[in-house]
């Protein structure tokens, strides 16, 4: 199975560059997952145990605002990571994702990923290479919906 999911893990164009050796070595912390359109694959808060790589679908990203409805900042689509909590202490969500329809992705295990990365650092370095743009977008976007929300005081 792991030969498949290796296949699977080095398709997908978050990892792309990647050496061979090397999504072995992260294929060994996924699996495939499944979420029906409405379902949250976390929400903010919880644990950020796994993090996602969509193949199939779409996932909306949405901020809780207290006494407001959510503010979505952000879509992600195949393609995409969903996820990026996992790699900053204390390993919590900071916004809820939704499956905006069916959504098939690769379920990354971050306790196990985290740890290989502590492990081999050169792993450690070509996943920050990948999240911090990742981040980069996400700030951006939800600046750019806070902008949006609350306008401007000109």
């Amino acid at each position: 199975m792991i030969e498949g999911m290796e296949r699977i893990v080095g398709e997908h164009r978050f990892f792309a560059g990647l050496d061979e050796e090397t999504v072995r070595f992260i294929a060994g912390c996924t699996r495939n997952v499944r979420f029906d359109a409405g379902q949250y694959l976390f929400r903010a808060g919880d644990p950020a145990d796994e993090f996602y790589l969509l193949r199939h679908g779409r996932v909306v990203l949405e901020l809780p605002v207290p006494g407001k409805d959510v503010v979505a900042f952000q879509t992600a689509g195949e393609g995409d990571v969903v996820g990026v909590s996992w790699l900053v202490p204390p390993h919590r969500w900071l916004h809820d994702a939704r499956a905006v329809d069916l959504v098939r992705a690769i379920g990354v295990d971050a306790r196990c990923l985290r740890k290989k990365c502590d492990d081999d650092h050169d792993v450690g370095y070509a996943m920050m290479q990948r999240f911090v743009p990742v981040l980069v977008d996400r700030l951006q976007a939800t600046r750019l919906q806070m902008l949006d929300v609350y306008g401007t005081s000109r």
